[in-house]
Order: structure tokens, then sequence, then C-alpha cells
């Protein structure tokens, strides 16, 4: 799609490529970020993985909660190989060129796993919801079939609504301008070189980012102020302790993923004197989350730690 849409606009662009500077400001040293940067991707690629077999051997796991787990784990590994290759590939090869399409693809990628990792925080907030505020109703409401019909609504959600994004910036006019302070084509990063007027771009981002996330954050604080509700009014102190300890720490999380994009677009939006930070934030925001959240759920969640345990065991009975 991107392919056709640059060839039918090509009397439009002056440039062929776009170059991504990496970091701004820190251009001469910043390959010495490379290796946490690389170890962090090691991590959230190993720790999603181990999420996935874990539930895939473990039948006790085969429930809608860990599926939404799971579904995370694939948009988590998705949202971090959209970006980290070519991020290790600039600071490593100095490969800092990329095409009109790739960058507008690697754009809309971006776009989609972000709101579709919104959108199963929803999900996984409602099936909490249900599941402490509603437990005899639990297995009749959150089913195989809502499973599916959440996941299959939030895919197509997310992918159409974030076509115009790619679309609206390849509209746009390179007259000159190709160097992108940045790691990655970001929206607001790509279309900033325009030498036309980029407002729709600004105002469809942040239409996208108040809308859909936004929605989407209301919704999550709905269940959770709700589950708070529920939780404070048991009588056992311990079954409140574990239901507020699982909470928080998923809220934690949950909060970081969205506070992140509000700090993203507010220092996109101000003039910085420091532009690494929006830069630098928006790199660990596509990488921290991936590597954070197995981790957390794991370590909060008694069946997956058993799960994991076990099969760490299989690997060591194996290599015997």
């Amino acid at each position: 799609m991107f392919q056709n849409l640059i060839h039918s606009n090509i009397s439009k662009f002056q440039v062929s490529e776009f170059i991504l500077m990496g970091f701004p400001g820190i251009h001469t040293w910043q390959h010495w970020l490379s290796l946490p940067l690389a170890l962090l991707y090691l991590l959230a690629l190993t720790a999603n993985i181990l999420i996935l077999i874990i539930i895939n051997q473990e039948a006790t796991l085969h429930q809608p909660m860990y599926h939404f787990l799971g579904i995370l784990a694939v948009v988590d590994m998705g949202l971090a190989t959209t970006i980290m290759p070519k991020i290790l590939a600039i600071f490593w090869f100095n490969a800092k060129a990329i095409s009109l399409p790739e960058c507008f693809a690697q754009m809309y990628v971006i776009h989609c796993f972000v709101t579709m990792e919104s959108g199963i925080f929803v999900c996984m907030a409602i099936d909490r919801y249900v599941a402490i505020c509603k437990p005899l109703r639990y297995s009749s409401i959150i089913t195989e079939s809502f499973v599916v019909k959440a996941t299959v609504f939030m895919a197509l959600r997310n992918t159409l609504t974030t076509i115009p994004v790619p679309v609206l910036a390849a509209q746009r006019h390179y007259c000159s301008q190709n160097q992108i302070e940045h790691c990655l084509c970001s929206n607001l990063g790509v279309t900033s070189l325009s030498c036309d007027d980029r407002t729709i771009n600004s105002i469809y981002q942040l239409l996208l980012a108040w809308t859909l996330m936004g929605s989407d954050l209301a919704l999550i604080i709905l269940s959770y102020g709700l589950i708070l509700h529920s939780v404070l009014k048991l009588n056992s102190a311990e079954a409140a302790s574990k239901a507020l300890s699982t909470c928080t720490s998923h809220l934690i999380l949950i909060l970081f993923f969205y506070t992140v994009i509000v700090v993203i677009s507010i220092t996109h939006s101000a003039a910085t004197t420091l532009p690494i930070i929006p830069v630098l934030i928006n790199v660990l925001h596509n990488v921290i989350p991936p590597a954070l959240n197995p981790m957390v759920y794991a370590l909060k969640n008694k069946e997956l730690r058993q799960g994991l345990y076990k099969v760490l065991k299989l690997n060591k009975g194996n290599s015997h």
C-alpha cells in the first residue's frame, strides 16, 4: 500500500530517502547506548517467548486471562522488533538511510502495536474486574469466544484508525531536509521536515491519542476503581491484600505506558532545550514495557511462577 502511495505521489517528493541520525546531541558517542538497548531487547524477546511457552505447555493456564497475557507478549515482541533492529543497525553499521516506503511502513506498524497494547490492557482490566467483582458470572461472561471477539475488535480498530497517520505523512512535501533527529520514523519527527503545512498531521495525532488512548485509559481506571471499591469491602484482609498487590503492579505498568505517551506528546509539541529527552523517552517506551510486562505479571502470578519452574526443570532435565 505504501509502495503504491509513494509511486503515485513521487512527483511531490524531492528527497528519495530519510537519514535517521539517532539521538540528537550525542551522535559521536551514541553507539555506547547500543549495549543496554540490545540487552533490553534480548530480555524482552526472551521473557515474552518464555511466557508463551509456559502458557502453551501448562493446561491449567489455558484460560482467558492467560490468553490475553499471551497476546500482550506477541504485541510486545512485535513492538520491540519493529524498532530495535533498525536502531542497532544505525549504531553498529551506520545504516542510517531509510527509504520513504520503509519509513512510513515503520510509522504505521509502531502506531498499530502501541494502540494494540493499549487495547489489550483494556481487555485485561475488564477480565480482572469481572473476576473480582462478579466471580459467579465470570465463566459465562469471559469465555473463549469473548477473548476472540475482543482481540479481533481491537485488531480491526487499531489497524484501521492508524492508517491515516502514514497516509497523511506521505502527502506532505519533503523538499530538501531529510535528516531526522531520531532513531525511528515517528510521525511528528518525520512531518517536521516537510516544507508545507503539517497542521492536519498534528491534529490527527492528537485526536488519535486522546480519543483512542484516552478512552482506553478511562475504561482501565474505571475497572480498577470498581475493583478497589469491591476489594475494600472484603471481610478477609488476606484476600484484599492479595487482590490489591496484583492490581497495583498491573496499574503501575499501565500508568507508566500512558504517562510516557502524554510526556512524548507534550515534549514534541513544546520547544525543548534538550531534544534528546523526547527521543530517548520514545525509544525506551517501545523497549522497557515489553521487557517489564512479562516479568511483573509472572512474578505476581503464582500459576505462572509454577509454570516457569516446570519449564526450567524440563529444560534442565533435557540437558543432562
